[in-house]
């Protein structure tokens, strides 16, 4: 395996830092901070794990230089005072102690401990900063001149303000260096206060900063590398930058970018290349779900999207290269190990930037060079994890129970003090999960799964889930290859009757058997034309028993067992995901949902939605909230809108999605005949595929 990966699992040298390994986890926000301010024993944990991993160079979270107006994911009040931010500050040396505490663990691992600094600048990703604040960039840009809706109105800074911001800047570090990290990136990327003196977007200045060369354009964040290294000797300084952008007349192109990074490079010790895509909050952070729900019309040119996003932002690094630079380089874009030993074989980056699959599994690195491939929990790039930050709320993975969660009492791993026999009822995430952990801790646990496959509705939700059909697929056989690895008995195409369980006669008794369907409650629901999610799930999982779900999503373009026209009844979650797919499928589709408008979408990550709204109505679907369901007839459905009239939509079929209900029949029916028994995941309450793996993993460290 070490020959495999031979490039990747190699070290080097970046300044005065050296990487055991090219994994290079790159920054991302936690909101894993204590309550005033420091970095606490949860922090502390959740990266001592990522450094055990393996991980050879490891970039603590997006760190602001100046407090409030240095961070974007902060609270504040009614009257627009900062409440609390969820965000790192360094911003006074009463901060250094925690930091050298985090920076210490990190070492302790191997890993080296580098860490991110940033300065808001205009940029409102939340959504929830006030106008009031004094914003500042390299120029005015009144509410009119805006790239986009996801940043505040500026004030341009003037020179004393400049000299003010360095020190800032060069202050943090000084921080950073006393207690003890190895290294600091200076965050001038995305849509950040730096980033308004290098791109032509925002610099509209006449003077040694304006953008009327690329030295201008670079003074600033060149005066604060310098100046760091001046006065932080062995400390090694990173630049992160936007190579390029896009969707706006004045966006910084790729030969710009290029050459402002050959005189960034003349004082930094390497450059994280990074592309911003204007008028979508997440820019091109993660250039994979930009495809989502299809490629837009305007996909950047410059990148690579041969592999659904993988790999796009390769081209910036070549292209600084290209240029004579010499100092490491690279980049993260849903890289994995593969794809990372290739890029690093031809040269065309130094370091594997990654963050998703990281937490998805923190262990990757080690995995690799121990030739553990199948062992590796792969991350879905569904953006559950960035979700969840971007509403400052605590950072989690959809598949990583445990991330973030380092120190929960309840999550943690210890050994049984009583080997049980453990039957666990049902094969879907939920249900593996607990069973992994379970047996992970040394009990005796059998499965029992009536179909004749596991994952549960995973296959079905990898058909409609069309990004990440193989990563959910790729993550059942993870599951599996694990409870088998763990001793699981696994028996398919058996439903636990009272017999059963007598037979085997467990201790404790899990059932995961997901959840129950509700009725459409609307008169003419027995009609032929309505198809419910039971009778769509019961149809597609047929068809499983014969081909796979990637060919079954190509299948289903062919043919369908549904009409040209279609109303579906429901608009979050799988309302819109079953809008989507049927629209994909050349399907007319009307969306009502009977409930408010605030409703629509619930359950889908804000970036999703940011791309899914805008096709819709180029797709020319229909979304209609606040009504009520009246009839179902042989013409289609009848509903009564938002404004009490009543109205026919004539369909061929009425999909309905309604809400799904506990299932506690299973409970019902076999809890008598055990004394330990747990309802888990959507068995007990319906949810999604974080819920079950959460509530899983918690059944398995308790029993």
């Amino acid at each position: 395996m070490a020959q495999q990966f031979e490039k990747l699992l190699s070290p080097l040298k970046i300044g005065q830092a050296t990487a055991r390994n090219r994994f290079l986890k790159t920054a991302n926000g936690t909101s894993f901070m204590e309550e005033d301010q420091t970095v606490g024993p949860g922090m502390i944990a959740f990266y001592e794990r990522l450094a055990a991993g393996g991980v050879g160079w490891l970039t603590v979270e997006s760190c602001g230089v100046e407090y409030p107006l240095g961070v974007q994911h902060i609270h504040y009040d009614k009257d627009g005072n900062p409440i609390a931010s969820v965000q790192l500050h360094l911003t006074d040396d009463k901060f250094i102690e925690s930091y050298g505490k985090l920076a210490t663990a990190i070492k302790k691992q191997g890993a080296v401990a580098s860490i991110q600094f940033q300065h808001a600048g205009p940029w409102n990703p939340t959504g929830l900063l006030p106008k009031t604040r004094d914003t500042q960039g390299a120029s005015t840009m009144t509410q009119e001149e805006l790239p986009g809706p996801d940043f505040n109105p500026c004030r341009e800074m003037t020179p004393e303000d400049i000299d003010r911001q360095v020190e800032l800047w060069v202050s943090a570090a000084e921080r950073a260096y006393k207690a003890g990290f190895d290294a600091v990136e200076i965050n001038h990327g995305t849509c950040h206060q730096g980033n308004t003196f290098l791109s032509r977007v925002w610099n509209k200045r006449t003077d040694e900063y304006g953008p009327q060369s690329y030295e201008n354009r670079t003074r600033f964040i060149r005066r604060i590398i310098s100046e760091t290294k001046k006065r932080c000797p062995g400390l090694t300084v990173v630049a992160l930058m936007n190579i390029c952008e896009y969707n706006h007349p004045r966006a910084t192109t790729i030969e710009e970018g290029a050459q402002m990074a050959r005189l960034v490079a003349e004082v930094a010790d390497g450059i994280n290349c990074r592309a911003e895509k204007y008028g979508h909050r997440e820019g091109l952070l993660q250039p994979d779900r930009i495809l989502y729900p299809e490629p837009p019309a305007n996909l950047p040119k410059d990148l690579d999207w041969s592999r659904n996003g993988k790999g796009a932002t390769v081209p910036l690094v070549e292209a600084v290269k290209a240029t004579g630079v010499t100092i490491p380089l690279w980049t993260a874009c849903r890289l994995d190990p593969y794809l990372g030993e290739e890029y690093l074989q031809k040269g065309s980056i130094d370091m594997v930037g990654m963050t998703r699959r990281l937490l998805a599994d923190p262990e990757m690195p080690n995995k690799v060079a121990q030739g553990r491939m199948e062992d590796i929990r792969w991350c879905h790039g569904c953006l559950h994890c960035m979700d969840e930050r971007n509403k400052n709320r605590r950072l989690n993975c959809r598949i990583n129970a445990t991330l973030g969660r380092e120190l929960f009492p309840e999550f943690q791993s210890r050994p049984a003090e009583k080997k049980k026999k453990v039957l666990v009822v049902g094969g879907g995430p939920a249900g593996m999960e607990a069973a992994r952990v379970a047996a992970q801790r040394g009990h005796d646990v059998v499965l029992y799964e009536k179909a004749g496959w596991l994952g549960g509705l995973l296959p079905v939700a990898s058909m409609v889930k069309h990004l990440e059909t193989v990563d959910i697929m790729t993550f059942v056989k993870y599951l599996e290859t694990q409870i088998r690895k763990e001793g699981v008995k696994i028996h398919l195409k058996e439903e636990v009757t009272p017999a059963i369980v007598k037979k085997e006669n467990p201790d404790v008794l899990v059932v995961a058997a997901g959840s129950a369907y509700t009725k459409f409650h609307c008169p003419g629901n027995d009609n032929r034309k309505v198809l419910t999610p039971g009778g769509l799930h019961k149809q597609m999982k047929f068809f499983l028993k014969f081909f796979s779900p990637m060919t079954m999503a190509k299948l289903t373009k062919i043919w369908m067992p549904v009409g040209k026209e279609v109303v579906v009844t429901g608009g979050k979650l799988h309302g819109c995901e079953l809008t989507e797919f049927l629209t994909q499928r050349g399907r007319k589709v009307t969306m009502v949902h009977n409930g408010p408008a605030e409703e629509l979408g619930e359950g889908m990550t804000g970036d999703d939605l940011m791309n899914l709204w805008p096709w819709m109505e180029r797709k020319g679907i229909l979304i209609n909230s606040d009504v009520t369901y009246r009839e179902v007839n042989n013409r289609g459905l009848v509903i009564t809108d938002k404004d009490g009239k009543e109205r026919l939509i004539e369909v061929n079929n009425v999909c309905t999605t309604q809400e799904f209900a506990p299932n506690n029949e299973i409970v019902q029916k076999l809890g008598g005949l055990v004394k330990e028994v747990y309802n888990v995941g959507s068995s007990e309450k319906p949810g999604l595929i974080v819920d079950a793996m959460r509530e899983g993993a918690k059944i398995g460290y308790a029993i």
